[in-house]
């Protein structure tokens, strides 16, 4: 395997750890953050209405800041989990595919990797933006604001993995065709006593 493609592998490696880790620590964070705002926003309401004050603009906007249980549990956030990780499971068996194969040069081998990159670089964005909607505290949105986030993410997740296994199709077929090839080559060969 050329170093440069095995460097690649390991730091899109790194890269998806770095990327559980974050998740992780968005959760923790998180939680912690919700904890706050429930006591800060306890205590300024009860402030309020002890001096008079209650302020529902404010409880309006810091309800935004909110994500509602129908918005957590929206069915389209565990497919685009699904979406993510099918596409990275994917892309390393074709990878790998590819590369034991023989078929491919190192240009080509170069070019699969840049692909594969720029899909899991989107995807890491895309669930970015997936944490962002729904753990909440980040973005002022209504939960009908919520629901159409998400299904924009699931829109471009689907595209990426449908692109991904067009690509993997097209790269399974020029090497099944040049398998085909080199077979043909060595039948002919074998034929007229022509040896390599």
């Amino acid at each position: 395997m050329p170093l440069h493609s095995k460097a690649q592998g390991q730091e899109l490696q790194q890269l998806l750890l770095n990327m559980e880790k974050l998740t992780q620590l968005k959760s923790i964070l998180s939680d912690m953050k919700k904890g706050y705002q429930i006591y800060q926003v306890g205590y300024g309401t009860i402030s309020g209405l002890s001096k008079g004050n209650f302020n529902l603009h404010d409880t309006y906007l810091s309800s935004l800041l909110r994500v509602s249980p129908a918005v957590k549990g929206y069915a389209r956030i565990a497919e685009i989990i699904g979406q993510q990780t099918s596409l990275v499971r994917e892309y390393k068996t074709a990878a790998n595919r590819f590369r034991e194969s023989g078929h491919f040069s190192a240009a080509e081998l170069n070019y699969f990797g840049k692909v594969y990159g720029k899909l899991v670089r989107e995807s890491l964005i895309q669930l970015e933006e997936l944490a962002n909607v729904t753990f909440g505290g980040k973005l002022r949105m209504s939960d009908a604001e919520r629901i159409e986030a998400i299904d924009r993410i699931y829109e471009t997740s689907s595209g990426h993995l449908a692109f991904l296994r067009h690509f993997n199709r097209q790269g399974s077929l020029l090497s099944l065709r040049r398998e085909r090839e080199t077979k043909d080559v060595q039948g002919i060969q074998k034929v007229y006593g022509i040896h390599p």
